[in-house]
């Protein structure tokens, strides 16, 4: 496929044998032959000949710079004017009937919301799964401004990786020692987060884009560039978006959601867009890990949803009975529901106060959530030693490394110094908890700069602890990711902690639990307490900071839960 620019860029075409059909575009940086693409049963990818099946041609292209593809890889730059000839060329051919839709997860949905919001001719719907617009909030690092270090870290060495193959492929000059590094780091790239100064990493070498993320730790100027979020707006498809409770863009693909539903541009894409959320992470479809296992109506398999999707947006066939605008799995009684909106018109949002069982409890483990204020003012204290961090106990995390990913039960961490905990009562009544979870906290700090955690746990009666969501706050950036202010040590602060998005219902004998604490590592980059830029920051700089969380009637920090009432 010829590009404006004179690149060429290559592509595998699978289509009916006999006329003209809509085609189904996939712009990959992966290898448009690598075994995911292939789809199925586990993946968010619909199998492939199941499409062609259903009448759909579907064209697997590799992007620019990448595996087949002649051109320069740079992450996001030229993928609206890559995609937009690519569509342009899909219409022109012979077997095409010139109606386009795409679909594809994590950067594969990046590649279709570039092309949707702006004015693709031929383009008619897509289906991102595990995907967001926000590049800074929603991937490299989060919406408390922490670094996402363990997928940079392991997405970097395999782009770079492919980079430095291609090369050698190709005859061109490659780093063959370079190579070698970067292919041991893949096997086990979890030891690639232990490096600092992270800037330093010697695997991933210098001159590359990297060293612009990790030189813009704010959202600066340089993120605005590359933030489509605000131009969701201008969208004028329909989208199919799919996401997983426990997958690191579950956020962005929600408010993506929610921006075209209310926000978009044509009838079309307010009222046709789709929502699905399962128990999934990033790649793992099954609904099954080593500590909770949602049953097996939690299988994705994502062909009957896309095929439906695509039928009724690229050929115009209505079906009997209209899909549901939103589908979610409600683990805790592990159904699938179908609502009418997203967030849930019957949401109520509820305040459960943080307690202590003493005026001034420093002892770990023992605090308490209620409906009500403490009625005397009390603090929380521990030691955040960044050289010994918590370790990530699941959640959302990439690479996805069974025991670290997903649901994982939380005895591996709950009984270190630096997490506190606040459980409820023991549940006569279930409670069901459904949308975007915070934690509204007052809290304090020796040092110039921290972070503060929070968790979201379900604990059983059987006293596994299993986590449901978590965030991070850096706290320079409490008054804006755009406006980091260092801390006055000492001083109390009133922050919000954006936890995440979940749906469980806590069945009764159990009870709800928050975890506090400041390090989620590899999860996050480990913060140095300092005030300077982590990532140029050696270990060995680090400082221990003492961190406080008050609650009473002057400073009622609480957990704030999306209840839903039936």
């Amino acid at each position: 496929m010829p590009l404006r620019d004179g690149v060429t860029l290559v592509a595998d075409i699978w289509r009916p044998l006999e006329g003209t059909a809509p085609a189904l575009l996939v712009r990959t940086p992966y290898g448009k032959r690598a075994p995911f693409m292939y789809g199925g049963s586990f993946s968010p990818h619909p199998g492939i000949m199941a499409l062609v099946n259903a009448g759909y041609a579907v064209v697997f292209q590799d992007a620019r710079g990448t595996f087949g593809s002649e051109g320069e890889f740079q992450p996001k730059i030229n993928e609206i004017a890559d995609g937009q000839d690519a569509v342009a060329w899909i219409v022109r051919q012979d077997w095409s009937n010139g109606r386009v839709g795409m679909y594809g997860g994590s950067y594969m949905g990046m590649t279709q919301w570039a092309l949707a919001i702006k004015d693709t001719p031929g383009l008619e719907a897509i289906a991102p799964a595990m995907s967001a617009t926000d590049w800074y909030s929603e991937l490299w690092y989060s919406k408390g401004g922490a670094l996402s270090l363990s997928l940079v870290t392991s997405w970097n060495a395999l782009m770079y990786a492919a980079e430095e193959q291609r090369a050698l492929e190709s005859g061109k000059k490659a780093d063959r020692s370079a190579l070698t590094r970067l292919g041991n780091a893949l096997v086990d790239p979890l030891p690639l987060n232990e490096t600092t100064p992270v800037a330093d990493l010697p695997v991933l070498g210098k001159g590359r884009w990297l060293d612009d993320w990790l030189a813009h730790p704010d959202f600066d100027g340089y993120w605005a560039a590359q933030d489509w979020s605000p131009m969701v707006s201008s969208v004028t498809v329909p989208v199919l978006a799919t996401g997983g409770w426990y997958d690191l863009k579950i956020r962005g693909t929600v408010a993506d959601f929610v921006r075209v539903r209310t926000q978009g541009a044509s009838e079309e894409a307010r009222e046709n867009s789709r929502l699905i959320i399962g128990p999934w992470d990033h790649e793992n479809l099954t609904g099954k890990y080593p500590d909770r296992h949602f049953g097996p109506l939690s299988v994705g398999d994502a062909a009957e949803q896309h095929i439906a999707f695509f039928d009724q947006t690229l050929r115009g066939l209505i079906p009997e009975t209209p899909a549901p605008r939103v589908r979610i799995f409600v683990m805790g009684i592990d159904q699938w529901r179908d609502e009418q909106d997203w967030p849930l018109p019957d949401t109520s949002y509820t305040d459960y106060h943080l307690h202590s069982r003493g005026t001034a409890n420093t002892r770990h483990g023992d605090g308490t959530l209620q409906p009500v204020p403490s009625p005397s003012e009390a603090h929380d204290e521990f030691q955040y030693d960044p050289r010994d961090a918590m370790p990530t106990a699941g959640g959302a995390l990439l690479p996805a490394e069974p025991g670290l990913v997903g649901p994982v039960d939380q005895k591996v961490v709950d009984s270190r110094p630096d997490v506190l905990c606040y459980t409820g009562p023991v549940l006569e009544e279930a409670v069901e908890v459904t949308g975007h979870v915070e934690l509204k906290a007052f809290v304090s700090s020796s040092a110039l700069d921290t972070d503060i955690t929070a968790r979201l746990v379900d604990v059983f009666p059987d006293g596994r602890a299993i986590n449901l969501c978590d965030g991070i706050l850096r706290l320079r950036y409490r008054d804006g990711l755009s406006n980091p202010t260092p801390l006055v040590p000492g001083e109390v602060y009133e922050v919000t902690v954006p936890i995440g998005v979940t749906s469980n219902v806590f069945l009764p004998g159990h009870r709800i639990r928050l975890d506090i604490s400041s390090s989620n590592f590899p999860r996050h980059d480990r913060n140095t307490n300092t005030g300077g830029v982590i990532a140029y920051e050696s270990i060995d700089q680090a400082i221990v900071a003492t961190n406080r969380i008050m609650h009473g009637p002057d400073h009622p920090s609480r957990l704030i839960l999306p209840l839903i009432r039936r």
